[in-house]
């Protein structure tokens, strides 16, 4: 009879504890990240208050006669196109319209103020607004504005987003 052979074990191998186990740290490291951890969720998350004329996504504030913010895009694109700037407004929104130049978009058109910041802010404190722009970026910030409706010049005409009731949304 032959004698039987001794097999290797695998993973025989010597354990040892990783360089990131808890088993490893201080007190104090684990102390501090419990601290952390409890602050995270101690954490105040201020949500802004909604006006009351909001009622979902639909803005009640908006009766005509309209406000429009006009930005310096939206200008001159429909300079551009030759479109009437009240008469065009009135017959996209079918309703009486107010035509609103800001002070920083007259020292835009003059090559003196910041792009868009003043009305973001204004539609912020006031969403009675409509605003009026061809911008990208304009566009991409007042769309995080909930409630307020977007004009913009494409096509020769105008063309209304973001409006219930409005013709052709």
């Amino acid at each position: 009879m032959g004698v039987a052979k001794r097999t290797r074990k695998f993973a025989a191998v010597k354990r040892v504890i990783g360089k990131n186990d808890d088993r490893r740290k201080t007190e104090a490291e684990k102390k501090a990240a419990l601290e952390i951890k409890k602050k995270e969720k101690e954490a105040v998350r201020e949500i802004p208050q909604m006006p009351s004329s909001m009622f979902f996504e639909h803005n009640t504030a908006l009766v005509p006669p309209y406000q429009v913010l006009v930005d310096t895009n939206f200008l001159s694109r429909t300079v551009g196109a030759k479109l009437p700037l009240l008469e065009s407004a009135m017959d996209c929104l079918l309703g009486s319209v107010n035509i609103i130049i800001t002070e920083c978009v007259m020292a835009e058109l003059e090559k003196l103020g910041p792009k868009y910041r003043c009305i973001v802010d204004r539609i912020q404190k006031h969403r009675i607004y409509i605003v009026a722009t061809n911008d990208r970026d304009l566009k991409r910030r007042i769309r995080k504005v909930p409630g307020v409706p977007i004009m913009s010049c494409s096509k020769g005409k105008y063309a209304i987003e973001r409006l219930p009731g409005a013709p052709g949304t």
